[in-house]
C-alpha cells in the first residue's frame, strides 16, 4: 500500500533523463490496466522533443511544470476501435493511475494533467501531438526525477463511507 498511500502530485523535476526503459516500464504498467470488456483503447504519446514540451503549457494552462519534465506521455482512447462505448474514459483513467502508481515505485515524480472533457484542451494536444481524428486524449503525465517530496497526504474520511445503504 506504501505505493499508493505515498503517491503525490510532483511538478519539479531534476535534469536527470529517464531512461528509455523506465518509460518502457511506465507503459507496461498504464497496459496492465483494467478495461470494459478487455478493449485497451488506449494509445500513448511519448514526447521527449523539448521543443514540443514547451509547447505543452499553451495547449494546457496547469502543465507548466511540462518543459522541465524528463518526459511527458499523453494517454489517449482510440475511438475507432470501442466495443463499449463510453467506458474509454473509466480505461484510460486507470491506465493513467497505473502509470502514476508505477513512476511513484520507480522513485520518480509525475503529475496528472487532465486533458479530457476540456474540449479547447482537447483541441489543442490533439493539434500539438498531430492526433488523429478519432483519438482524443484524456490526460498528460508529466514524469522526471523528483526535486521536490511532499509527504503523504492522509486523504483517508471515514465521513464519506457509507455501509449498506445511504
Amino acid at each position: 500500500m506504501s505505493s499508493i498511500l505515498g503517491r503525490r502530485s510532483i511538478r519539479k523535476y531534476t535534469d536527470q533523463r529517464v531512461s528509455d526503459d523506465l518509460v518502457t516500464e511506465l507503459l507496461k504498467a498504464a497496459m496492465s490496466a483494467p478495461s470494459a470488456g478487455n478493449q485497451q483503447p488506449w494509445q500513448f504519446v511519448v514526447v521527449r522533443s523539448q521543443e514540443i514540451l514547451d509547447l505543452i503549457p499553451a495547449a494546457n494552462p496547469y502543465a507548466g511544470m511540462a518543459p522541465h519534465a524528463s518526459v511527458v506521455i499523453a494517454v489517449c482512447a482510440d475511438l475507432s476501435h470501442l466495443k463499449y462505448e463510453g467506458y474509454w474514459v473509466q480505461d484510460c483513467s486507470a491506465a493513467t493511475e497505473n502509470l502514476l502508481l508505477a513512476a511513484n515505485e520507480l522513485g520518480l515524480g509525475a503529475v496528472w494533467l487532465g486533458v479530457y472533457p476540456m474540449e479547447d484542451r482537447v483541441l489543442s494536444i490533439r493539434r500539438l501531438l498531430q492526433l488523429p481524428e478519432d483519438v482524443v486524449p484524456l490526460s498528460l503525465v508529466a514524469v522526471g526525477y523528483p526535486a521536490e517530496s511532499p509527504p503523504p497526504a492522509d486523504r483517508f474520511d471515514s465521513g464519506r463511507v457509507h455501509y449498506d445503504r445511504w
